[in-house]
């Protein structure tokens, strides 16, 4: 079994692997491709980006800068917008619902890195999923951890930690994220 296939079957799996490497350099051309094209098209999605990602829904827009570790894992719902400066470390499927938008500078983090320094030291990590409903709101700067899935308009105050799920129509602040209101 592959790194990349531990990757995509959820187990520990060598980040640092020669295959892996090369297929975030493939998502660097892309994303600098996009963090090059000229102001007019500010929003839309470059053309090697929207070929690497596993779905770009109609009307999704990523403002640049943007980052992504891999692009083929991230999936966007139509009307998706994505507010410069995010960064989405996609080593697990990342689903992001229709109508959902991202501020500036929100963060999804999918790998986990292992607990034990050497292993650690050795590059294992474990990716976990993120999903995210539609018609949700999350605040510049959020911060989405691994495994987590935010039902479906939900709002994410500004700046919070999401270390939890956290439930449709529900409003969370803070870090770590509690509910509000």
């Amino acid at each position: 079994m592959t790194e990349r296939d531990k990757m995509k079957a959820g187990e520990w799996y060598n980040c640092v692997d020669p295959e892996l490497d090369a297929l975030r350099l493939v998502a660097s051309q892309a994303v600098f491709e996009h963090r090059s094209l000229p102001p007019l098209e500010r929003g839309d999605i470059a053309p090697l980006l929207r070929a690497l990602l596993g779905q770009a829904g109609e009307g999704a827009r990523i403002e640049a800068p943007f980052h992504c570790a891999y692009g083929f894992n991230i999936f966007l719902g139509a009307g998706v917008f994505l507010n410069t400066g995010c960064v989405i470390l996609d080593t697990a499927p990342v689903r992001i619902g229709k109508g959902t938008m991202l501020g500036p500078t929100v963060q999804i983090y999918c790998p986990e890195h292992h607990k034990d320094p050497e292993k650690r030291l050795a590059g294992l990590e474990i990716a976990r999923p993120v999903t995210i409903g539609e018609n949700v709101w999350i605040g510049g700067g959020a911060i989405i951890l691994g495994g987590i899935t935010i039902g479906d308009n939900a709002i994410i105050g500004a700046g919070s930690v999401v270390t939890r799920n956290v439930a449709a129509g529900s409003t969370v602040v803070g870090n770590p994220a509690r509910p509000v209101g």
